[in-house]
């Protein structure tokens, strides 16, 4: 046995130590009065595109594992209605909470952006990502269309935006320019079921990472054989002194 603990057993176990790598993503929500407009849903014309928006939003926040989400709404004004959070249920709560007028009537997507890059800057996640929904024209922002692009083309926050609704309404062109120079890309959704799949979309370009790990464990076993090897010893000298009294 002493020799079998000298030769040292080992049984050596391998497994895949896989980690997510969790983004930051603030989500932009449009509450201007535009959005009271019925029909988007075709499954339900009574609802209005806010509501519908709320819906297809909450789902792809329940969705999120390892990404923290924050929550931008805005009209006159844009004011974080939640900061970053990795709580999804607290979250999901939040967006249906939101009332369409509480920032005013009509349209500031530029200050909503600066606020969302903003946030995003005290950022440390690898992967950060702004998802601006809209279905109007900014006519109320502080900030200018090119002072906003020159923040988005600076920043390395990657920007996808989404008009809703007919695509008379909202500014196509605005839209696709500053998902470009947030290397992003920009979506059109006339209905609640192009909208799903556009948040689906999103979320297969910007999957989680994931870091693959082998791990290798070894289990040394020469500690068995060696203590049985000592008892053994033990039980011998005790027998042979009883012997030679």
């Amino acid at each position: 046995l002493a020799i079998v603990a000298l030769a040292s057993p080992v049984i050596t176990k391998e497994y895949t130590n896989s980690k997510k790598e969790g983004r930051d993503i603030v989500l932009i929500v449009d509450t201007s009065d535009s959005m009271r407009e019925r029909g988007f849903d075709p499954s339900n014309r009574q609802k209005n595109k806010f509501e519908v928006v709320k819906e297809v939003a909450a789902s792809f926040v329940q969705k999120r594992q390892n990404d923290r989400v924050a929550l931008i709404t805005f009209a006159d004004i844009a004011f974080v209605a939640s900061p970053l959070t990795f709580e999804t249920e607290f979250l999901q709560q939040i967006i249906g909470m939101q009332r369409l007028g509480i920032a005013g009537k009509r349209t500031a997507i530029n200050d909503a952006l600066v606020q969302s890059y903003s946030m995003l800057e005290k950022s440390k996640a690898k992967s950060k990502i702004i998802i601006l929904l809209t279905d109007g024209v900014d006519n109320v922002s502080q900030v200018t269309t090119e002072e906003l692009t020159s923040l988005v083309e600076k920043s390395k926050v990657k920007l996808y935006t989404i008009g809703v609704g007919s695509e008379r309404d909202f500014d196509g062109v605005y839209l696709r320019k500053i998902a470009k120079a947030g290397k992003g890309q920009a979506y059109a959704a006339r209905n609640a079921h192009m909208l799903s799949k556009v948040y689906d979309e999103i979320d297969r370009l910007e999957a989680s990472q994931m870091d693959d790990k082998k791990v290798v464990q070894h289990i040394y076993l020469f500690i068995y054989p060696l203590l049985f090897s000592i008892l053994l010893l033990l039980f011998f000298i005790y027998f042979k002194t009883k012997r030679s009294l």
